[in-house]
């Protein structure tokens, strides 16, 4: 380390340790500002596990990581204000998400450097396995939220490479607190040494590469969705995060009076005004690239809209035909009016459209099919099942009542041979398809 570097380095540690010391962080963060300005965020975990060498314990150094907060802040204002955002909108809520990232990732950080230095190594783990799993949330909120409801719209505008590399990074992050969990709740049959130092090694290096992405989107995804996206791309956003959730934060409400665009509803152009304002970064991976929007459209001539998507009668009908389900739909006046022309278990023939469901079934099980379609159409019941041994197979049997905003319009009946699936175990991540 340079002289300059070791200088600033030792600034921010008594910097710290008067934090230790309970001054306030943000008097102290002007009176820093200069270091501050100067220091790479990256530096502070190491940094910090020094003072964990000089005495200070995990628990006070966690208390100091709103200075690592404020670093970020600091780094990416030119570029990117939350100031500027309001709280309630999709990427006020983001960048709310991402101070809480940082603080646990700090704390994962630490935690690991004083596995080692600690007498009460299991307290430690246990603090640990807490934190890890809290983190494990941030692939199924945080980024799962970007990836759903984000990149399809930079996507749509022929830019590609940057949630590819995202997207591969977040689930680089994902095993990585997978495989430290196992690690924490697993007998490996290591010793103890070897056991604490390879949870030592990973817990540094997700740590690390939460950090980091932390520091990637603060910097250029964020800055560059902010010049992209239109107030109703945001609306849209918003009306759908409820549906993935977040991390550890509940946004309020924010209000817009734009109408929502979903991405296919996007002219899919960059203007050069919207190109001139992006990220440097970005504008390097841009540049010499020939952009391919996607000018798919979604809907076309014949197409019925339904509530998620468009589909052709065509469509809806070979859809059917390929689940591997027998499925059968009786109408709010006990009429059989559809039933699936693919995969069949029980027989099914055309001649029974229009005829009444009680006739489609022996005499002696009729009682059962009226209880359960006066308990759907009377509101008291929702679903019912049955499953039988069938020519050694496992046959289920499901009831649904179909509803719309409470109004009962039929019942379905979903047949389906679950012999082979009661069979599967572990886990089967790979195709498997063989040649020829």
């Amino acid at each position: 380390m340079d002289e300059n570097a070791e200088k600033k380095k030792e600034i921010l540690k008594k910097l710290l340790k008067q934090i230790h010391e309970g001054k306030d962080v943000s008097e102290l963060k002007e009176e820093f500002k200069e270091v501050l300005m100067s220091i790479s965020p990256l530096e502070i975990p190491l940094i910090e596990q020094e003072l964990v060498k000089e005495g200070i314990s995990t628990r006070e150094i966690a208390k100091m990581c709103d200075v690592h907060v404020e670093l970020f802040r600091e780094s990416v204002k030119d570029s990117f204000d939350v100031k500027d955002i309001p709280p309630g909108h999709p990427l006020h809520t983001l960048y709310t998400e991402n101070e809480q990232i940082l603080k646990d990732a700090e704390i994962l950080s630490l935690l690991a450097v004083t596995l080692t230095s600690e007498k009460d190594e299991r307290e430690v783990l246990e603090n640990m396995t807490d934190v890890v799993r809290d983190l494990i949330g941030v692939g199924f909120t945080h980024y799962t939220r970007e990836e759903m409801l984000i990149f399809p719209y930079i996507e749509r505008r022929g830019i590609t490479a940057i949630p590819n590399v995202l997207w591969f990074k977040h689930d680089e992050i994902r095993s990585k607190l997978r495989r430290l969990n196992r690690l924490l709740s697993e007998d490996t049959g290591k010793s103890w040494e070897e056991y604490v130092n390879e949870i030592v090694k990973i817990a540094k290096d997700v740590s690390t590469a939460l950090v980091d992405m932390v520091f990637r989107e603060n910097n250029i995804f964020y800055p560059t969705i902010k010049v992209l996206l239109t107030e109703g791309e945001w609306k849209a956003i918003k009306d759908q995060e409820d549906m993935i959730g977040y991390y550890k934060v509940t946004p309020p409400e924010w209000s817009s009076t734009a109408k929502p665009v979903q991405p296919y509803d996007i002219a899919p152009t960059l203007t050069p005004e919207q190109l001139l304002s992006l990220p440097p970064e970005v504008q390097t991976i841009l540049k010499g690239q020939v952009l391919k929007p996607d000018e798919y459209t979604v809907e076309r001539e014949g197409d019925l809209k339904l509530d998620v998507g468009y589909l052709s009668p065509k469509e809806i009908n070979s859809i059917f035909k390929s689940l591997p389900l027998d499925i059968t739909f009786v109408d709010r006046d006990g009429r059989v009016r559809f039933f699936s022309g693919g995969h069949r278990i029980f027989a099914r023939t055309p001649s029974i459209i229009g005829r009444q469901v009680q006739f489609c079934h022996p005499p002696r099980s009729v009682h059962i099919v009226n209880k359960i379609l006066k308990a759907f159409k009377d509101g008291e019941k929702d679903f019912a099942e049955f499953w039988i041994q069938m020519g050694g197979r496992t046959i289920h049997i499901r009831y649904f009542a179909v509803r719309d905003d409470g109004e009962y319009l039929g019942t379905l009946e979903v047949v389906q041979d679950v012999t082979e699936i009661k069979r599967l175990e572990g886990e089967k991540r790979l195709l498997g398809w063989k040649k020829g």
